[in-house]
């Protein structure tokens, strides 16, 4: 049987509650459609591109933005497109299993690895297909040889093993759950190729299964991708501890919350933008009044003499608008003299 090792720090435990709390809100938060939308085409797209960017692709966000919208981006290489293409194909196989009341099964891990590595690097190593022969991990500037996975004759049994757990392991958070999966699939690296990527889209997969799609809003391989030598330092420490996971899951966490209170903070600005609007309708305010509040969503506060310069107007009409919305009470002054600034009240 898998049993992994691990304890629950004071870091993860604090990982878990602000986890929770951007879970609560976006269950709560009346978020408009257009909106949500929006955001979670980006946050497809980010996926794909971060996921694909760590195993060597070498589209930009903006390419790869060009690309999934439809549009033909000149010199850029075939099978980077085509492996960004792939992504979004296996997430939205993933997204579309969601729905299906059903275990994580090796016919599912199996198809999501067919469709990633189908027609791209990979492709000729048996696409959806356990591996028969040894593989490693090398590092891929010194060609050293820095982790050599269980032998081929042990990968359908630890796979077994491992998913047997998933479906199994209850009494965890499916945060946990879905961290120590995807470790352990890198750890096994069951496929030649394209390894990184399904471990990924099975985390995925146990996140969207057990409630935690958190409206399809995330995209945690844009963390491990912008912190990439933490990312490889998280997985290599557990082996280099006796397979204690405790630190890659600390890590898993942090990722995991980073981006959920992005989305949070994302969230809680767009409904202010909603309230000040509908607040502001049947007030007489100039087209600067209404867009210094809308810009206070954004940002913590503004000085007069910002104002100024954002508009490129007088100190006198700064003055006259800042005193009306002050009248109307929906901003308040801090500071004194030059230091004074103005924030949303």
């Amino acid at each position: 049987m898998f049993t992994p090792k691990f304890v629950i720090t004071n870091r993860t435990n604090n990982n878990l509650a602000e986890i929770e709390r951007a879970r609560g809100f976006l269950e709560a938060a009346e978020l408009k459609t257009e909106w949500l939308s929006r955001m979670q085409k980006r946050a497809l797209i980010l996926e794909s591109h971060h996921s694909t960017h760590i195993e060597g692709t070498e589209l930009t966000f903006e390419q790869a933005e060009k690309i999934l919208s439809g549009e033909k981006v000149e010199g850029v290489d075939a099978d980077d497109e085509m492996e960004l293409f792939n992504y979004k194909q296996a997430m939205d196989y993933v997204s579309g299993y969601v729905k299906v009341e059903e275990l994580v099964t090796g016919d599912i891990i199996r198809d999501i690895h067919k469709i990633l590595v189908e027609g791209v690097r990979g492709g000729s190593a048996d696409p959806g297909n356990y591996r028969t022969i040894q593989n490693y991990i090398v590092n891929s500037r010194t060609r050293e040889v820095i982790y050599t996975p269980p032998h081929a004759s042990e990968v359908e049994k630890l796979m077994d093993e491992l998913i047997d757990w998933i479906n199994s392991a209850k009494d965890i958070s499916p945060i946990i759950v879905a961290g120590i999966a995807q470790f352990q699939f890198v750890h096994i690296h069951p496929f030649l190729d394209g390894n990184g990527r399904t471990a990924r889209l099975l985390c995925t997969l146990i996140l969207y299964k057990t409630g935690y799609d958190f409206k399809k809003l995330f995209s945690i391989s844009e963390y491990y991708d912008k912190n990439r030598k933490d990312y490889y330092d998280a997985i290599q420490n557990v082996r280099e501890n006796n397979m204690d996971m405790t630190s890659w899951i600390e890590y898993f966490t942090d990722a995991l919350k980073s981006q959920m209170v992005d989305v949070k903070n994302r969230g809680e600005k767009i409904i202010k933008k909603d309230l000040i609007r509908e607040r502001v309708r049947n007030l007489n305010l100039n087209k600067r009044q209404i867009k210094i509040l809308e810009y206070l969503t954004d940002n913590d506060s503004i000085t007069r003499e910002q104002y100024v310069k954002m508009f490129d107007i007088s100190l006198r009409t700064a003055n006259y608008d800042i005193s009306e919305i002050e009248k109307l009470n929906l901003i308040k002054r801090a500071g004194i003299g030059r230091a004074t600034n103005y924030m949303l009240k």
